[in-house]
């Protein structure tokens, strides 16, 4: 027999699964070995749970999902996948069991083999009433390569249980009937984490599992469906309830597409629903709604969080106490950086990055976290120091280990109609200006983010961006001004500095209708690091993209048509890249930012300092910063 398949259905074997510390470098990490009864040593402690080489049978493995039953043992799901890596070739779901609060593991059990086929995207829940464990997951026919699921895709949800606490499970049980309408007929997922059992209001007792599905009208995808699966007799029966659709424009392209869909009950009873935003036109990579009558309905469509820096890439939410969690990777273009950031009013606002206690560097993707006990935390991810599908890992951390919380940052006044202040990030400090004052960067955090409005997204119509600056700074990237997303792909402005290479410059990245992504760069010849204050503006309109330093123009191209504000998560930084992996060194004064295209003389008279020629900022002025003082947070 297989070796994937020698621990079915099996009780947990004698013996401890060997901890192994990862590598990180993040916050939340710290060096030890795991720790006996108690908190976690430090407040932190990881090891890795699935990973091929450790595993025999098995090519990858992905998709965690983690519970806590009622007897306190914690259950560790995920994808088996026996060929290869790809989302639909030969599947199986496994598990892995923890008597101890995540210290040791038992051997990988088989829940479910695909024999060939694909199973997976586990959606596990308990009845805390029953003690049963309930497992949702979909059935498609598999492939032998490591392409993706035919469009559409033969996906069916499915069900079993467990009445002895993960060691053996019942038969699967087909839930088309009960949760996949007809016309839900091309791509259906559930989950992939764990379900809630609401605790609060007339609906306590009710098992939630998040669900969404794709639309197919025989030649192409016309609707996007995220919602809402519940039982009130504990798992016995299921109904569709909240539930969101989005239909495609004309070009195919949907404003948002909801999936992936992760719960919390909040304090209030009502239940926070975050979803991976999948190439929506909408800003932003994640997406929420509200259920306040237990998921019979949303108070409101998906909206998405244009502010809140993830890729495209399932998260997960926990509810812990006064404080909402959610754990997933902080790069906002790339699966790496996974993090575990707070909310302290129920998901409306979250904190930033440079807020969240990172929990590696390394690679990362999806997750899914539990409460273990007490003020304990487990967190079930995907890793690896080459590749996020390297292999699974648990960490135990403390909720000491995420920080108190914290006071606002000092603040900048942005001078736009109707702006709020900017927060001043890492400690940026006043100094003389051109006229008046400025602020000064340390190259290592400092930097002024924007907090964000509708304004601040360009679109695909004219602007005009301008600032002070200056450095001397011989080395390293130096971003002035970023709007918008980050890498290849992602709608974006930005202007920085590249002395190694003897330039200035900027670059926009444009995203039209179903098209693919394309990017313009104009450079300079020499990059002004010669410790004196220059003038720069970059200009967007009459068909050119136009570079222009201390008045004159520097660089100029043709433009191309499109948004550079679509999609991509939204962030306006002065001083930083987006994803803070590079810092400005020096001293910047009086940015703005016009949603229009000022003429030559225009440009002229803001180098000139000639304000009545330039233009006072009016309602076409979407950010001002005089950059002149800061405000409060010290």
């Amino acid at each position: 027999m297989p070796a994937r398949h020698r621990a079915r259905f099996g009780p947990a074997l004698a013996g401890v699964f060997t901890a192994v510390l990862a590598t990180a470098a993040g916050l939340l990490s710290a060096p030890g070995h795991a720790a006996g009864a108690g908190a976690p040593a430090g407040g932190f402690e990881e090891q890795v749970l699935f990973k091929a080489s450790q595993d025999p049978g098995y090519a990858c493995f992905r998709i965690p999902a983690v519970v806590r039953t009622v007897e306190g043992t914690l259950l560790a799901f995920a994808e088996g996948r026996v060929l290869n890596c790809g989302d639909a070739a030969d599947t199986d779901v496994v598990v892995k069991r923890s008597t101890d609060g995540g210290r040791t593991w038992g051997p990988l059990q088989v829940v479910d083999e695909g024999a060939g086929d694909t199973h997976g995207n586990p959606a596990p829940v308990v009845d805390r009433a029953t003690g049963r464990i309930l497992l949702a997951e979909t059935y498609n026919t598999g492939r032998t390569d490591s392409a993706n699921c035919t469009v559409p895709c033969d996906r069916v949800p499915h069900l079993r249980y467990s009445d002895d606490d993960g060691l053996t499970w019942s038969e699967p049980r087909d839930l088309s009937g009960d949760i996949l309408p007809e016309d839900w007929n091309s791509w259906y997922a559930t989950g992939p984490v764990h379900g809630i059992q609401l605790t609060r209001g007339r609906r306590a007792g009710r098992l939630v599992l998040g669900v969404n599905a794709e639309t197919w009208d025989g030649g192409r995808v016309t609707a996007n469906h995220a919602a809402l699966a519940v039982s009130d007799d504990g798992g016995d029966s299921w109904r569709i309830g909240a539930t969101d659709s989005w239909r495609a424009a004309p070009d195919g392209m949907f404003r948002q597409k909801p999936s992936e869909l992760t719960l919390a009950e909040r304090a209030d009873g009502t239940v926070l629903v975050s979803g991976r935003e999948q190439d929506g036109t909408d800003p932003g990579h994640r997406t929420q709604a509200v259920s306040e009558d237990g998921g019979d309905s949303f108070t409101a469509p998906f909206s998405t969080v244009p502010d809140l820096y993830m890729p495209q890439v399932q998260g997960s939410v926990l509810s812990l106490g006064k404080r909402l969690l959610l754990a997933g990777p902080a790069d906002p273009d790339r699966r790496r950086t996974m993090m575990v950031r707070s909310s302290y009013d129920g998901g409306r606002t979250w904190d930033g990055v440079d807020r969240g206690a990172t929990v590696t560097r390394d690679w990362a993707g999806y997750s899914d976290l539990v409460h273990i006990g007490g003020d304990t935390v487990g967190l079930l991810y995907e890793g690896g120091t080459v590749d996020a599908r390297d292999e699974i890992r648990f960490a135990r951390f403390t909720e000491g280990r995420l920080g108190p919380r914290r006071g606002p940052d000092p603040t900048t006044p942005d001078r736009a109609p109707g702006a709020r202040p900017a927060a001043v990030l890492g400690g940026a400090r006043e100094t003389a200006g051109v006229r008046g004052g400025a602020l000064a960067f340390d190259g290592a955090d400092d930097a002024v983010r924007l907090p964000y409005r509708s304004r601040l997204a360009l679109g695909d119509g004219g602007f005009t961006a301008s600032l002070w600056f200056r450095y001397s700074a011989g080395t390293g990237e130096q971003p002035l001004l970023w709007m918008g997303g980050s890498g290849s792909t992602q709608p974006q402005v930005w202007v920085r500095g590249e002395p190694a290479e003897d330039r200035i410059r900027a670059l926009i990245t444009v995203r039209d209708g179903a098209a693919p992504p394309r990017s313009l760069s104009l450079r300079t010849t020499g990059a002004y690091d010669d410790g004196e204050w220059h003038h720069l503006a970059l200009r967007r309109g009459g068909g050119h993209l136009t570079l222009f330093v201390d008045g004159t123009p520097a660089a100029d191209t043709e433009d191309v048509p499109g948004s550079v504000s679509r999609n991509s998560p939204f962030g306006a930084h002065v001083g930083q890249r987006l994803d803070g992996r590079a810092h400005f060194t020096g001293a910047i004064d009086e940015v703005r930012v016009d949603d229009r295209a000022l003429g030559d003389e225009e440009v002229a008279a803001l180098h000139a300092r000639d304000r009545h020629r330039a233009g006072a900022p009016d309602r076409g002025t979407v950010l001002w910063l005089p950059m002149d003082r800061v405000t409060g947070g010290r």
